[in-house]
């Protein structure tokens, strides 16, 4: 993988690799995004011997496993810097206190040991990091393929991408339409939900996670209530249970639920959320349509323009103290607020072939002066184009 994407990463984990032992490094996002792949190609380039290991496997990974990993590292790092990297290591029990124990003997000890742990569940790493390991660790936060991305190294157009979203490993096989779609949702959507959820989480209604996440990716681009989900996925849970599952799901980079910008905190929280997939193939690899059949579809591809667009403001706002919400009062809507601190930019995706009045975006600004309105599609700043900002030039 040459992308864009890897070439940063690798750029980064290289330099960090280098640097004298200070922190253990943890690479963590979602699943097939390339993290297996980028810290593989910054070993092999690598001066110092070396030793990686994935506890991934259906094998148990406990902590005597984990403590053996070690050992090998120590041993490889007796007389020069070496690199231990660990694999998915929020799968092994009690990972953080048993790397804390280890990583805190060879400080003491001055050892050469440089440690990388690489995790696909968000929500199981940060609980082990803030437990036991403050102070210890640095983070690299890698997200889904972006459309620059996938232009770059695939030779994609927006619309190819819109579609297939940004899975680097499902690429090759976009020309085998139900090929693609089997991959999607056999290697990558049920192996996460399997294995880093079902697994590793107490989930005592893993029927109602699964019609939730099914649920989100049908309705991405738009707003329920826990109330009205329960009763589209015909069930008598509580809304605390449903509300915790689209957590889950949000720490794997499935499914996000976006608050009601009012601003103010409280009720950012306590709004119903705006569904949002993280990434598009995750709705088209289930919606048993082709992509020509998407395509001539006008209002489904509009919900996919919107659902592309909300997905890459995820991703750049993670990790970038950039709150992400959206704006309803009545009638009125706007798509997208972007705040961070004092600044507010709205943002608003038209799509199809009628223009509309921008209500919205002028009933919005004219309660919170945002610093920006943007139109994103017809008459404003072209899909493509937005796509493939980081958003440094509005926020």
């Amino acid at each position: 993988m040459a992308a864009l994407y890897v070439r940063n990463i690798n750029q980064r984990l290289a330099a960090r690799v280098g640097e004298p032992r200070r922190f253990i490094q943890v690479l963590y996002g979602p699943r097939q995004v390339g993290k297996t792949t980028a810290i593989k190609q910054v070993l092999a380039q690598c001066e110092r011997p070396s030793h990686y290991a994935s506890a991934d496997q259906p094998t148990l990974r406990d902590q005597t496993w984990l403590e053996q990993q070690w050992e090998i590292g120590r041993s490889l790092a007796r007389r020069r810097a070496a690199v231990l990297v660990i694999d998915e290591i929020q799968k092994v029990s009690e990972w953080s206190e048993v790397v804390k124990r280890l990583w805190d003997e060879d400080t003491l000890r001055r050892s050469k040991l440089r440690v990388v742990l690489l995790g696909s569940s968000q929500l199981l790493l940060q609980k082990g990091l803030t437990e036991s390991l403050a102070g210890r660790f640095e983070t690299i936060r890698t997200g889904h393929w972006s459309f620059a991305e996938c232009a770059d190294y695939f030779g994609w157009d927006p619309d190819t991408y819109i579609f297939h979203g940004g899975y680097p490993g499902a690429a090759p096989l976009i020309k085998q339409t139900e090929r693609w779609k089997r991959y999607i949702q056999d290697s990558l959507i049920e192996t996460t939900i399997a294995r880093d959820l079902l697994l590793l989480t107490r989930i005592d209604k893993p029927a109602l996670l699964r019609r939730l996440f099914a649920l989100g990716c049908e309705y991405s681009g738009q707003v329920l209530s826990f109330t009205k989900m329960l009763g589209q996925l015909h069930d008598a849970g509580n809304t605390t249970t449903l509300a915790h599952y689209l957590e889950l799901l949000n720490g794997v980079g499935f499914l996000a639920g976006l608050g009601k910008y009012s601003g103010g905190a409280v009720r950012k929280r306590g709004s119903s959320p705006k569904l949002q997939a993280y990434n598009t193939a995750l709705i088209t690899a289930q919606s048993g349509m082709s992509f020509k059949e998407a395509r001539n579809d006008g209002p489904l591809w509009g919900r996919l323009v919107e659902s592309a667009v909300g997905a890459h403001l995820l991703d750049v706002c993670a990790g970038r103290n950039i709150g992400l919400y959206y704006w309803r009062e009545g009638d009125l809507e706007v798509d997208f607020v972007l705040q961070a601190g004092k600044k507010t930019v709205a943002i608003e995706v038209k799509s199809g072939a009628g223009g509309g009045s921008h209500a919205g975006l002028k009933a919005f600004s004219e309660r919170y002066s945002p610093r920006h309105k943007l139109l994103v599609g017809k008459e404003g700043i072209a899909v493509e184009e937005f796509l493939q900002n980081d958003l440094s030039q509005w926020i």
